[in-house]
Parts: C-alpha cells; structure tokens; sequence
C-alpha cells in the first residue's frame, strides 16, 4: 500500500483529497500547508508519492518541488492545482513533476495519477 504526504493551504481540499486516495486503498502519511512544511515531512516520511497544490504560503508548489527532487532524484510528485494555465503545467512538468492535475480533480483521474507515478 503506497505512502502519500498531501501539500495544500486549503484543509478542504487536504480532507477530500484524503477521502479519496484511502477509498483507492492508498495510506495517507502526512499533512502539511506549505512548501517549506512539505519538504521538511518528506525528508521525516519519505512517502511514495506526493501530491501538492502550486499556491502555498512561504514557498510555492514548484519551488518546493525542486527542492525535495534536490534531496531525492527518484521522488515522486504530482501536481494538483487549480491553476489550469498551460506555461505552468509545463513548468511543473519539465522541474520534475510525474503528473499535473487540475482541481477540481476527479477522483479516478487521482488514482489513476498515482498508479502511474508508482510504475
């Protein structure tokens, strides 16, 4: 069963991403709401996948993204983000991101996202 550590400023968003992902039969490991909060957690957690908004107080998405594939090359990290603008998705993808989903998400497409990203 795959770890996951959630990254979003939105407790909605962090709650029904959660429901989500362990009705998939994923284990949520960790909660955080920022970017420096989410690379602090991924070096204590080391999940197997997470899953991050781009918007986030004190560092953004993908300033905390560089950051964890910084400290590790192989880690896996899906972008969730209402920002539906192409320039970044593409930014998203080309700094390392494994998939970018737009918010809001579907739910299968979430799953789907994180199968992928564990092959």
């Amino acid at each position: 069963m795959a770890s996951i550590l959630l990254a979003d400023d939105i407790s909605f968003i962090k709650l029904v991403q959660k429901e989500v992902l362990e009705k998939g039969g994923f284990t949520v490991i960790g909660e955080a709401s920022d970017g420096i909060e989410v690379v602090e957690m991924y070096k204590k957690l080391k999940p197997d996948v997470v899953i991050m908004d781009i918007t986030m107080p004190r560092m953004d998405g993908l300033n905390a993204m560089r950051a964890i594939l910084r400290m590790d090359s192989n880690a896996r990290i899906i972008i969730c983000s209402a920002l539906g603008q192409q320039q970044l998705i593409i930014e998203a993808i080309k700094a390392g991101a494994r998939d970018f989903i737009v918010k809001p998400f579907d739910p299968g497409r979430l799953n789907l996202a994180i199968q992928k990203a564990l092959k």
